[in-house]
């Protein structure tokens, strides 16, 4: 029987939209994803995110990549591959993750809308909590296939 290995270490997630960008942790043990904060996409973000990996000691970061429903990349994808691979040369040695992200923005929103929460004024919640959601099915990948989520990223200088 194959042995199952957890990797213990905070992680933190991210849902890259065009105008924002949604960071999620978890705690050590990998038990809970939890929303962090909304950072600016720009210029300045890779440098907020640096900030943050190692504010929370990180020792992973889950970026979602965004698919069709039939599992096709388009456009969305192949901005999200380069923003990652720019990420990883920034965070190297911290490893960073694609998983995929189909529908966490639409479960985000549908449980910000459950809770009363107004789309406009949302809108920053709503990054946060598809990151969470994202964090949350890669730590249960893991937690299920014993091996780390998605597929590795090769860092582009």
């Amino acid at each position: 029987m194959e042995e199952r290995v957890w990797r213990r270490g905070r992680r933190l997630a991210v849902d890259v939209g065009d105008a924002r960008i949604g960071v999620a942790s978890c705690d050590p043990d990998g038990l809970i994803a939890t929303p962090v904060e909304t950072v600016p996409a720009g210029g300045r973000s890779q440098a907020r995110l640096k900030q943050l990996v190692e504010e929370y000691d990180a020792v992973e970061v889950v970026v979602g990549l965004p698919r069709s429903l039939n599992g096709k990349e388009g456009p969305a994808a192949a901005k999200v591959r380069g923003y990652a691979g720019r990420l990883a040369a920034l965070l190297a040695p911290v490893p960073v993750r694609l998983v995929d992200e189909r529908m966490t923005t639409v479960t985000a929103a549908a449980g910000m809308r459950a809770s009363g929460v107004k789309a406009k004024k949302g809108r920053a919640a709503i990054d946060q909590a598809a990151a969470v959601v994202i964090l949350q099915n890669a730590l249960e990948t893991e937690r299920v296939s014993g091996r780390p989520p998605g597929e590795s990223v090769e860092p582009v200088v």
